[in-house]
Protein backbone atom coordinates (compact mmCIF):
# COMPACT_ATOMS: atom_id res chain seq x y z
CA UNK A 1 0.00 0.00 0.00
CA UNK A 2 1.48 3.58 -1.17
CA UNK A 3 2.17 5.64 1.81
CA UNK A 4 0.77 9.59 1.80
CA UNK A 5 3.64 11.95 1.58
CA UNK A 6 2.73 14.99 3.82
CA UNK A 7 4.20 18.03 3.16
CA UNK A 8 5.62 20.55 5.64
CA UNK A 9 4.84 24.38 4.94
CA UNK A 10 7.08 26.51 4.53
CA UNK A 11 8.31 28.66 7.66
CA UNK A 12 7.58 32.44 6.96
CA UNK A 13 10.79 34.40 6.87
CA UNK A 14 11.31 37.59 9.11
CA UNK A 15 13.94 40.09 8.80
CA UNK A 16 16.68 40.82 11.39
CA UNK A 17 15.48 42.34 14.52
CA UNK A 18 16.84 44.02 17.79
CA UNK A 19 17.79 40.37 18.47
CA UNK A 20 21.28 40.91 16.47
CA UNK A 21 22.43 43.08 18.71
CA UNK A 22 21.68 41.20 22.05
CA UNK A 23 23.76 38.23 20.22
CA UNK A 24 26.22 39.63 17.98
CA UNK A 25 27.24 42.91 19.71
CA UNK A 26 25.44 42.58 23.24
CA UNK A 27 27.17 45.59 25.14
CA UNK A 28 25.34 47.97 22.79
CA UNK A 29 22.39 46.45 23.87
CA UNK A 30 23.18 46.98 27.24
CA UNK A 31 24.66 43.33 28.34
CA UNK A 32 27.37 43.39 30.13
CA UNK A 33 28.15 39.68 28.81
CA UNK A 34 32.03 39.65 27.99
CA UNK A 35 35.04 41.24 28.82
CA UNK A 36 35.66 42.49 25.05
CA UNK A 37 33.06 42.64 22.38
CA UNK A 38 33.55 40.38 19.59
CA UNK A 39 35.03 41.18 16.27
CA UNK A 40 36.03 44.89 17.38
CA UNK A 41 39.59 44.23 17.41
CA UNK A 42 40.53 43.77 13.76
CA UNK A 43 44.55 44.09 13.39
CA UNK A 44 45.55 44.00 16.72
CA UNK A 45 48.89 45.33 18.34
CA UNK A 46 51.40 43.83 16.52
CA UNK A 47 50.16 44.36 12.98
CA UNK A 48 52.53 46.51 11.27
CA UNK A 49 51.46 49.21 8.35
CA UNK A 50 49.60 52.59 8.16
CA UNK A 51 47.16 52.85 11.03
CA UNK A 52 44.04 53.79 9.74
CA UNK A 53 40.19 54.59 10.78
CA UNK A 54 37.29 53.92 8.37
CA UNK A 55 33.88 55.92 9.04
CA UNK A 56 30.37 55.82 6.98
CA UNK A 57 26.42 55.41 7.45
CA UNK A 58 23.87 53.50 6.02
CA UNK A 59 21.17 55.13 4.43
CA UNK A 60 17.90 53.61 3.33
CA UNK A 61 16.21 54.87 -0.49
CA UNK A 62 15.12 58.17 0.62
CA UNK A 63 18.78 59.04 2.12
CA UNK A 64 17.79 58.63 5.81
CA UNK A 65 20.61 56.78 8.07
CA UNK A 66 19.46 53.82 9.25
CA UNK A 67 20.39 53.10 13.41
CA UNK A 68 20.56 49.35 13.73
CA UNK A 69 23.20 48.01 11.07
CA UNK A 70 25.13 45.33 12.09
CA UNK A 71 28.49 45.18 9.93
CA UNK A 72 31.13 42.55 9.45
CA UNK A 73 34.68 43.18 7.88
CA UNK A 74 37.12 40.95 6.43
CA UNK A 75 40.44 42.12 5.47
CA UNK A 76 43.95 41.26 4.42
CA UNK A 77 47.02 42.23 6.81
CA UNK A 78 49.79 45.31 5.14
CA UNK A 79 51.53 42.55 2.99
CA UNK A 80 48.03 41.49 1.45
CA UNK A 81 47.75 37.99 3.32
CA UNK A 82 44.58 36.76 5.14
CA UNK A 83 44.43 34.84 8.75
CA UNK A 84 43.75 31.43 7.43
CA UNK A 85 45.79 28.75 5.98
CA UNK A 86 45.16 29.67 2.71
CA UNK A 87 45.65 32.97 3.20
CA UNK A 88 48.41 33.78 1.11
CA UNK A 89 51.17 33.56 3.90
CA UNK A 90 51.98 34.46 7.55
CA UNK A 91 50.26 37.26 9.41
CA UNK A 92 51.11 38.91 12.66
CA UNK A 93 50.13 37.54 15.96
CA UNK A 94 47.14 38.64 16.73
CA UNK A 95 46.08 40.23 13.69
CA UNK A 96 42.49 38.50 12.91
CA UNK A 97 41.56 40.05 9.56
CA UNK A 98 37.83 40.08 10.91
CA UNK A 99 36.35 42.72 12.84
CA UNK A 100 32.17 43.69 13.46
CA UNK A 101 30.87 46.80 14.22
CA UNK A 102 27.52 48.45 14.76
CA UNK A 103 25.99 51.65 14.27
CA UNK A 104 25.30 54.32 16.90
CA UNK A 105 21.88 54.02 17.70
CA UNK A 106 21.18 57.73 17.98
CA UNK A 107 22.97 59.13 14.86
CA UNK A 108 23.51 55.80 12.54
CA UNK A 109 27.32 56.42 12.12
CA UNK A 110 30.18 54.02 12.23
CA UNK A 111 33.20 53.00 12.83
CA UNK A 112 36.85 51.32 13.21
CA UNK A 113 40.22 51.39 13.51
CA UNK A 114 42.57 49.00 11.80
CA UNK A 115 45.51 49.13 9.41
CA UNK A 116 45.40 49.68 5.54
CA UNK A 117 44.97 46.09 3.94
CA UNK A 118 47.86 45.31 1.08
CA UNK A 119 47.03 44.61 -2.43
CA UNK A 120 46.52 40.78 -2.35
CA UNK A 121 46.04 37.96 -5.07
CA UNK A 122 43.43 37.39 -7.17
CA UNK A 123 42.33 34.50 -9.32
CA UNK A 124 44.08 33.62 -12.24
CA UNK A 125 47.56 35.74 -11.35
CA UNK A 126 45.53 38.73 -10.95
CA UNK A 127 46.16 40.95 -8.15
CA UNK A 128 43.33 42.98 -6.29
CA UNK A 129 43.93 46.42 -5.22
CA UNK A 130 44.14 46.83 -0.97
CA UNK A 131 40.43 46.70 0.00
CA UNK A 132 37.93 45.60 2.97
CA UNK A 133 35.09 43.26 2.56
CA UNK A 134 32.23 44.35 4.32
CA UNK A 135 28.96 42.39 5.05
CA UNK A 136 25.77 44.36 5.78
CA UNK A 137 22.55 43.37 7.85
CA UNK A 138 19.88 45.12 9.35
CA UNK A 139 16.22 45.10 9.83
CA UNK A 140 14.20 45.19 6.69
CA UNK A 141 17.15 43.32 5.19
CA UNK A 142 16.31 39.18 4.38
CA UNK A 143 19.76 38.36 3.16
CA UNK A 144 22.87 40.18 3.95
CA UNK A 145 24.66 42.55 1.74
CA UNK A 146 27.92 41.94 0.24
CA UNK A 147 30.65 44.65 -0.61
CA UNK A 148 33.97 46.34 -0.85
CA UNK A 149 35.31 48.94 -0.04
CA UNK A 150 38.46 50.40 -1.75
CA UNK A 151 40.73 53.54 -1.17
CA UNK A 152 40.80 56.17 -3.36
CA UNK A 153 44.34 57.27 -2.71
CA UNK A 154 44.78 53.93 -4.49
CA UNK A 155 44.31 55.12 -8.13
CA UNK A 156 46.60 53.17 -10.07
CA UNK A 157 45.76 49.67 -8.64
CA UNK A 158 41.71 50.40 -8.44
CA UNK A 159 42.51 51.03 -12.62
CA UNK A 160 43.50 47.31 -12.28
CA UNK A 161 41.05 45.95 -9.80
CA UNK A 162 39.89 42.89 -11.61
CA UNK A 163 36.55 43.23 -9.39
CA UNK A 164 36.02 46.68 -9.69
CA UNK A 165 36.42 45.97 -13.71
CA UNK A 166 34.02 43.75 -13.62
CA UNK A 167 31.65 46.84 -13.01
CA UNK A 168 30.88 48.49 -16.77
CA UNK A 169 29.67 51.95 -15.55
CA UNK A 170 32.53 54.10 -13.67
CA UNK A 171 29.66 56.16 -11.92
CA UNK A 172 28.85 52.53 -10.29
CA UNK A 173 32.16 51.91 -9.56
CA UNK A 174 32.70 55.05 -7.42
CA UNK A 175 30.09 53.86 -4.75
CA UNK A 176 33.16 51.77 -3.61
CA UNK A 177 36.15 53.84 -3.10
CA UNK A 178 36.40 55.55 0.42
CA UNK A 179 37.08 58.96 0.34
CA UNK A 180 40.32 60.25 2.32
CA UNK A 181 40.60 62.41 4.94
CA UNK A 182 43.16 63.76 7.64
CA UNK A 183 42.08 64.31 11.15
CA UNK A 184 44.19 64.91 14.07
CA UNK A 185 47.24 63.36 12.51
CA UNK A 186 45.33 60.19 11.35
CA UNK A 187 44.16 58.76 8.33
CA UNK A 188 40.37 58.65 8.32
CA UNK A 189 38.31 57.10 5.06
CA UNK A 190 34.57 57.59 4.79
CA UNK A 191 32.68 55.18 3.38
CA UNK A 192 28.88 56.06 2.95
CA UNK A 193 26.58 53.18 1.98
CA UNK A 194 23.37 53.37 0.14
CA UNK A 195 20.70 50.52 0.26
CA UNK A 196 18.66 51.81 -2.74
CA UNK A 197 18.23 54.68 -4.54
CA UNK A 198 20.09 57.01 -7.46
CA UNK A 199 23.85 56.18 -5.78
CA UNK A 200 22.91 52.90 -4.74
CA UNK A 201 26.59 50.73 -3.59
CA UNK A 202 27.34 47.97 -5.76
CA UNK A 203 26.41 45.00 -3.35
CA UNK A 204 27.83 41.74 -4.93
CA UNK A 205 25.96 38.30 -5.25
CA UNK A 206 28.63 35.66 -3.47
Amino acid sequence: MAQKLEYLQETSSQTAGPYVHIGLAPGAAGFDIYKQELGWDIAGPNAKGERIRVEGIVMDGMGSPIKDVMLEIWQANADGHYAHPEGGGAVEDGFRGWGRVITDFETGEWGFDTVKPGACPGRSGTVQAPHLNLWIVARGINIGLNTRLYFEDEIEANAKDPVLNLIEWERRRATLVASKTTRDGQTVYRFDINLQGEDETVFFDV
